[in-house]
């Protein structure tokens, strides 16, 4: 499973390469961290069954193409969004990956520049009010599925630079694929009614009390990075229980046929990081690696190699800053999830 889940980051990888290549006109310049014969050697280390761990590195060349000052932004922010990671199969941005839920299996959309199978036609206001209101230019309404539910705390200034970064790399032609959901989840009027339950849209307001740093840190976790669309556990109807906001959950993240647990983030010292040192914390966002010396793996390691390994040493402190001084929740996300897992239970 892990040689498997590699070698699909090698393609996504060489993907975003062949986009940097392409490039616009010749206006964005490419630097090839990893040209055809390191991904090659890589491929052949992959092959003797060197250890997911030692690649991570791979990762975090996926999508980097440097272009003029005015898209750098843009960049970063896709980065730390996550957007290649959900967005990515075989080409850059143009969606196809399968987003598994327990109400089916959703398909991330082509959002590449192409005017017609992508959102090159969008209008700066359309682009807001999808990551703003969770609506298509059609005025439908998104399936969270798109965590727009999180997006909406981003800034307008944000969203416009995200935008144009976008705009700025290759097209892609390649046609969505149609949900695998049941009919029930599929009427606008369903999803307007889950809206006005479960959604508030606006940007995210700082707190006066906190530092700089730390609101710079809750916007990271609680807008761009989303943290808690898989850190936070869901009700029945599929909206984040905010009382257990980042204290782990093991639904709506699969990875094959095996549930992924999703660990309590919260500065708990039983069922969280508590006991890590802010050392820790870091060394994990750098590198993946665990204070006990393993490495994270399933979806995280994707989004730490596509996204968080981009982030700036201000932003990587802030966000760690945020998390070690929020309210320590107790949730043991094994034991809630598998209470008689113990063979002792069934002696």
């Amino acid at each position: 499973m892990r040689v498997l889940f590699v070698t699909k980051i090698l393609n996504m990888t060489e993907a975003a390469d062949q986009t940097c290549n392409d490039g616009i006109n010749g206006s964005i310049t490419t630097f090839h961290l990893f040209p055809g014969s390191v991904l090659a050697l890589v491929r052949s280390r992959i092959a003797s069954g060197v250890q997911i761990a030692g690649l991570l590195w791979v990762l975090s060349a996926i999508g980097i193409c440097v272009a003029d000052d005015s898209l750098r932004q843009g960049e970063y922010l896709l980065h730390l969004g996550g957007c290649i990671g959900c967005h990515t199969t075989d080409r850059m941005l143009a969606g196809g990956r399968p987003i598994e839920s327990p109400f089916g299996t959703f398909y991330s959309p082509n959002i590449t520049s192409d005017p017609e199978y992508g959102i090159g036609a969008w209008s700066d206001e359309e682009f807001v009010g999808a990551l703003r209101e969770g609506t298509s230019p059609a005025g439908r309404h998104y399936f969270p599925a798109f965590p727009y539910t999180t997006y909406t705390r981003m800034t307008r200034n944000d969203m416009l630079a995200l935008k144009a970064y976008i705009m700025s790399l290759p097209p892609s032609t390649r046609q969505n694929s149609p949900h695998d959901i049941p009919w029930y989840v599929t009427p606008d009027w369903m999803m307007a009614y889950w809206k006005w339950r479960n959604f508030k849209p606006g940007a995210y307001i700082g707190s006066p009390a906190e530092s700089p740093e730390w609101n710079r840190g809750a916007y990271l976790a609680n807008a761009l990075g989303h943290c808690g669309e898989c850190h936070t556990p869901r009700n029945l109807f599929g909206a984040t229980r905010r009382e257990l906001h980042l204290a782990g959950s093991r639904w709506g993240v699969t990875m094959g046929e095996r549930k992924n647990i999703v660990p309590n983030i919260t500065p708990d010292p039983d069922t969280g990081i508590g006991s890590w040192e802010r050392s820790d914390v870091i060394r994990l966002l750098m590198t993946g690696q665990r204070p006990d010396g393993a490495y994270t793996s399933g979806r995280m390691i994707e989004f730490l190699g596509a996204g968080f390994l981009h982030m700036t040493e201000p932003d990587r402190n802030a966000l760690v800053t945020y998390l070690l001084t929020l309210p320590p929740i107790y949730h043991d996300v094994e034991f809630y999830n598998q209470p008689f897992s113990d063979p002792g239970y069934h002696e």
